[in-house]
């Protein structure tokens, strides 16, 4: 169809307008509206397959750092347990050395029960042997408790331990009899006759007697192993009496003692 130039000069307007709006549907609708068509589907598939991707991508991001997670904490307890067993292998070098150690001492001990009980017993019969010739006060006490040692040393129920304690308070309760005074009531026997007396005891230094009814006075006389009766003796026995007695002051008393002895080497 030709248009004239004079009708195309006409046709301006909304006339030109309305058709260029028919013109481009058409134009859309052509072979070239197809490809994009096709190219937007192929993007859509595109896109779907990234996504795709993507989440495949995170589930293995995820698995391998969970793999690394417990690659890590299984490391840690590695350590951990390395650790532990360098310290259970010095608990058990320390149990092994006091196992040894005990042992050593297991034979030590029984080197020393054959040695200290031979000597607890000489102790005793050394003890005996010193309450029998020494100066005759407490008499039944101190023999009764040389007594209760011995039969004690042949006890199998009591430790080696204890029966050297009861052993060395025996010796200390003597080592205080040499430093002490006192005055008690007790059975003196001289000559087969008993009799209650009052006996006062400077140390080991002096042992001296007053009958109940103050008629007799006399002292132990260590040198002849006999009791001696003196009435010179009277007033130092009385006050030796109230000063033990704890009725007066200490003060300087006047006691029989024997003479120094010449010591032969």
């Amino acid at each position: 169809m030709i248009i004239s130039k004079s009708k195309v000069a006409k046709a301006t307007g909304p006339r030109l307008l309305h058709l260029v709006v028919a013109i481009v549907p058409v134009v859309l609708a052509a072979p070239a509206g197809a490809q994009l068509t096709e190219a937007l589907t192929a993007q859509v598939q595109a896109d779907q397959q990234a996504a795709q991707s993507q989440t495949t991508l995170n589930q293995i991001r995820e698995r391998t750092q969970d793999a690394a997670g417990r690659y890590a904490q299984a490391v840690a307890d590695a350590e951990s347990l390395e650790r532990y067993n360098n310290q259970l292998a010095d608990q058990v070098k320390s149990q092994e050395e006091e196992i040894g150690s005990i042992e050593r001492q297991l034979v030590e001990i029984e080197t020393t029960n054959r040695e200290v009980q031979p000597l607890m017993q000489q102790m005793v019969d050394t003890l005996e042997r010193f309450v029998a010739l020494d100066v005759p006060f407490l008499k039944e006490e101190r023999t009764g408790r040389v007594a209760g040692l011995k039969e004690m040393m042949g006890r199998a129920d009591v430790t080696i331990s204890e029966k050297y304690r009861r052993i060395l308070e025996a010796y200390q309760i003597e080592l205080e009899y040499g430093r002490t005074l006192d005055a008690y009531e007790g059975r003196l026997e001289d000559n087969g006759n008993q009799r209650t007396v009052e006996f006062v005891r400077l140390g080991r230094v002096s042992l001296m007697y007053r009958t109940l009814d103050g008629s007799e006075t006399g002292y132990w006389d260590n040198t002849q192993k006999r009791w001696v009766a003196d009435a010179s003796y009277a007033e130092a026995v009385e006050e030796a009496l109230r000063v033990a007695r704890g009725d007066g002051a200490p003060e300087l008393l006047t006691v029989p003692v024997p003479a120094p002895q010449e010591v032969r080497s």
